[in-house]
């Protein structure tokens, strides 16, 4: 029997979760921690929660998310996860808990199930070969996993691979080559170095070149408090950012993003910044670094130059109603 979300379930979803999801690298979850993701998230809807039961145990969960306000979000559900306990892990339960999903989603009018790196609902998961360092969002559905197989049989469409990349940063040094880059760029008047209100300028103006509503809030109300930021500016204009820099309670370092200006372009800012990122964070005593980005994406390169490696891949998925 499937039933929609009730408080009830909340111990023995986490129980399920702490056994079956943790084998594809997800982090366990506590209480506190569930209603961080699931059920205290501003997104979360009885509605689009389905919990399998049998003889009265919870054998099943499955959690979509929807809002007009989220990015797609007038026409397409996301799905955040599927979990099955391992007697009833079957094809057929899969099914019945991803028609839920989808049956609510076209219920709601939407016209399209995604799963992929906009879904609020973030799901954190341990960075194989590591001493329980941690990524704090999922951004689409483990490749290989029992989900990705299942969901490409039910007409589910790979749109793109995200490369999840990991860099320890004890032994981070920037190479001589990125120095280089940077003494050229300074010939031609720029600077890249930790914002200062006493210096640097125009801030929304480089932010207003990036349709980015994220970056636009974020690294505004950091520069406004604070909060470091790695920037790029021209005779003290800011025109390009790394960061913010956030090192976070688990040692992993925290940051929204790098962009450049496009009138800017052309002079080598971005590797600059992401090196002085990577600096910025090390000096702070950040653990780690870990980031994901397509796998067509030429700046894979550059990150794989300041010695990050890809340690799982995850799909972006996506099926039309």
């Amino acid at each position: 029997m499937v039933v929609t979300w009730s408080d009830q379930y909340t111990g023995s979803v986490i129980g399920l979760w702490n056994t079956v999801a943790v084998r594809d690298g997800y982090k366990e979850m506590t209480e506190a921690s569930f209603s961080g993701i699931f059920t205290g998230n501003r997104y979360f809807d009885p509605e689009n929660t389905f919990v399998l039961v049998e003889e009265g145990e919870v054998k099943g969960f499955a959690c979509g998310c929807t809002g007009g306000d989220l990015p797609l979000g007038d026409h397409a559900g996301y799905i955040t996860c599927i979990v099955l306990a391992d007697e009833v892990c079957t094809d057929d339960n899969y099914k019945m808990m991803l028609e839920h999903l989808e049956g609510r989603f076209q219920a709601l009018g939407k016209k399209q199930a995604d799963v992929l790196f906009f879904n609020p609902m973030m799901l954190p998961w341990y960075i194989p070969d590591t001493p329980r360092h941690e990524h704090n969002n999922a951004p689409g559905v483990p490749t290989g996993s029992r989900l990705h197989s299942f969901l490409l049989g039910q007409g589910y469409v790979e749109r793109a691979q995200e490369c999840a990349m990991y860099l320890n940063l004890s032994s981070f040094s920037i190479p001589q080559e990125i120095r280089g880059k940077e003494e050229k760029a300074n010939a031609e008047g720029y600077t890249v170095e930790l914002f200062d209100q006493g210096k640097h300028h125009g801030v929304t103006d480089m932010l207003q070149g990036f349709d980015n509503p994220l970056w636009q809030k974020e690294i505004a109300q950091s520069t406004e408090d604070g909060v470091p930021v790695v920037v790029a500016a021209h005779h003290g204009k800011v025109v390009g950012f790394a960061g913010p820099v956030i090192r976070q309670e688990s040692g992993r370092g925290y940051f929204a993003g790098i962009g450049v200006h496009p009138e800017h372009e052309g002079h080598g800012l971005g590797s600059i910044l992401f090196f002085k990122l990577c600096e910025a964070f090390q000096q702070i005593g950040t653990d780690y670094m870990s980031l994901y980005t397509g796998s067509t994406n030429p700046a894979i390169r550059i990150y794989e130059k300041a010695g990050f490696k890809t340690v799982r891949t995850f799909s972006i998925m996506r099926r039309e109603f």
